[in-house]
């Protein structure tokens, strides 16, 4: 049974406000034992919970102080549509980036999670430390 737009929302902000930390276990709780989920570092894909841990515990250790902001969120079926705004500190400057989520929902949990914007400006800060 599809969501209301307000359940998800509130889904979709207690998994952005995991995003900023170094403790990748509640963004984990966020995703199912058999999750999928895909981004530009990934384009392959990283499937179930226990390999998304490993990648989740070296990105977040490398970049604890991210922050996501919901921009627009459009329910489609099994989940929604996110349109997000992030800040992704960088030692030289942060960098301020927007891109768009298609996530899948089973039992109020990402099943799978596909990430889309452009990563260009954020590996040239990198580069620049």
């Amino acid at each position: 049974m599809p969501k209301k737009k307000d359940e998800l929302e509130a889904i979709c902000d207690e998994w952005l406000a995991s995003w900023t930390g170094t403790d990748e276990k509640p963004l984990v709780r966020c995703y199912t034992e058999d999750c999928y989920y895909q981004d530009p570092a990934n384009p392959d894909g990283i499937n179930g919970r226990k390999a998304l841990a490993e990648y989740f515990a070296k990105l977040l250790a490398k970049n604890p102080n991210m922050t996501w902001k919901r921009e627009a969120l459009y329910p489609i079926p099994d989940g929604f549509t996110l349109k997000w705004k992030a800040e992704l500190p960088c030692p030289q400057r942060t960098v301020h980036t927007e891109g768009l989520d298609i996530v899948l929902l089973d039992g109020g949990k990402i099943s799978h999670n596909e990430v889309y914007f452009d990563p260009t400006p954020w590996r040239q800060a990198l580069s620049e430390s």
